[in-house]
């Protein structure tokens, strides 16, 4: 715990470490408080750049990992929307930014990884904790029975209002702190510790449970059944995880269908979503806005409409469609595939295809748990979310994807892949 709060390094680097600490504590709360974090870190990184420690800038890394934002800046020059181009412009700047700070801080991020995936993982376990408790005092003040806290009124949004976070994309940032804790368990030798850390993990899992977020749903059955035990496992250890985590999802899907609020959740929304539209009703179904959404892109299929374009672009496809809805909240494509394909096109959509193709051969050249993780859910959420187009959604991609590749190398890796036997 000393060497987690107290690293021993210079005082510029010591203050560089928990600026970063903190901004990861701050995720799953206001963006408030993370944007004055990255404002910090960024003030911080500009005053001690030494020109012995810059990394290389002009690489394949920094293109990927800011290829987001490059793909945003090109597609504005064309919108026809500028206000609003240059508005998701402005929001996706942390893209460029992260990278760039990591590139200029002389902080080793190699050396304190585990340190500040550590403090993450606990701050989620620590968070997740708080919206039970949040929920249980409202249970007991309005004297309700203790089985309302899995009904829909304390499930999904509900369950992270207090926040005021997309349970969706709160979900993500957990599922990195269960995969670590569950990483750091299998790791740890001392008996007391992983039962501290199985806890954690129990009450991360029950979290992801009561938010109810069906894309982050799949990306953990693929993380826990297929990633963990490819990355970290090998022979009788890899067949008794597998048979143990076989079993609890058995156990959790049973209980999915026993509950009502969670089979509405799981199974019936998601078939509704999956479906096509039998005309006016009061959700229109993900699959139908997706076909309507494609059309508006195949329109200028090469490079696009221009950033900021796709709401505008969505609002009258969607009235003629009766997806009224759709069109009163003026619903985004849910789908950043998708999105990138109307705002920049073929062109667009193979550049991000490119940045995650960068991480996931990273991922498996270096055997990286955490970065392949990451990946995953990513690739999950985008088929669900457009989730780079907030604040939550920018922040967790650009800190997690720069955090995570500027801090493993060949050589970590390399021991690391020595898996348990």
């Amino acid at each position: 715990m000393e060497k987690l709060l107290m690293p021993d390094d210079t005082l510029n680097n010591r203050i560089s470490y928990y600026l970063l600490m903190l901004l990861l504590l701050s995720l799953p709360f206001d963006m408030f408080y993370s944007h004055l974090l990255l404002i910090g870190l960024a003030l911080h990184t500009i005053v001690q750049i030494q020109k012995s420690t810059i990394k290389p800038l002009l690489t394949s890394t920094n293109f990927a990992l800011a290829a987001v934002f490059l793909v945003t800046l090109l597609s504005t020059i064309y919108s026809t929307n500028k206000p609003r181009a240059f508005t998701e412009l402005g929001r996706q700047v942390t893209i460029l930014l992260i990278p760039l700070i990591f590139c200029f801080n002389p902080l080793d991020i190699k050396k304190y990884r585990h340190n500040l995936l550590l403090v993450f993982s606990l701050g989620c376990v620590a968070t997740i904790g708080y919206l039970f408790l949040q929920a249980l005092i409202t249970i007991r003040y309005y004297h309700l029975p203790l089985k309302v806290l899995v009904s829909p009124a304390f499930t999904n949004h509900n369950f992270s209002e207090p926040l005021d976070i997309h349970a969706t994309f709160f979900s993500m940032q957990i599922v990195l702190a269960l995969v670590y804790l569950i990483y750091v368990f299998i790791k740890e030798k001392s008996a007391k510790r992983r039962i501290f850390y199985l806890l954690c993990c129990c009450l991360l899992a029950a979290g992801i449970i009561q938010l109810s977020s069906k894309s982050i749903f799949v990306a953990i059955v693929i993380i826990l059944n297929v990633v963990i035990p490819w990355f970290m496992l090998r022979g009788r250890i890899r067949l008794k995880y597998i048979t143990i985590v076989t079993s609890l999802f058995i156990a959790v899907i049973a209980g999915i269908f026993t509950m009502r609020a969670f089979r509405d959740r799981y199974v019936t929304e998601l078939r509704k979503d999956l479906s096509k539209s039998t005309g006016p009703e009061l959700t229109d179904p993900r699959l139908a806005r997706w076909g309507v959404a494609i059309a508006i892109g195949s329109e200028s299929p090469v490079i696009g409409h221009g950033a900021g374009t796709e709401v505008g672009l969505l609002k009258d496809p969607f009235f003629d469609h009766q997806f009224y809805r759709s069109y009163l909240a003026g619903l985004n494509a849910h789908n950043q595939f998708i999105s990138f394909f109307i705002k920049s096109g073929i062109t667009g959509l193979l550049v991000y295809l490119f940045a995650l193709m960068f991480g996931i051969r990273a991922a498996i050249t270096r055997r990286d748990l955490m970065l392949m993780a990451f990946m995953v859910v990513v690739i999950a959420v985008s088929l669900s979310e457009n989730f780079l187009d907030v604040d939550k959604g920018i922040f967790f991609y650009s800190v997690f994807f720069s955090l995570l590749i500027f801090s493993t190398s060949a050589q970590q890796t390399e021991n690391q892949a020595k898996n348990i036997v």
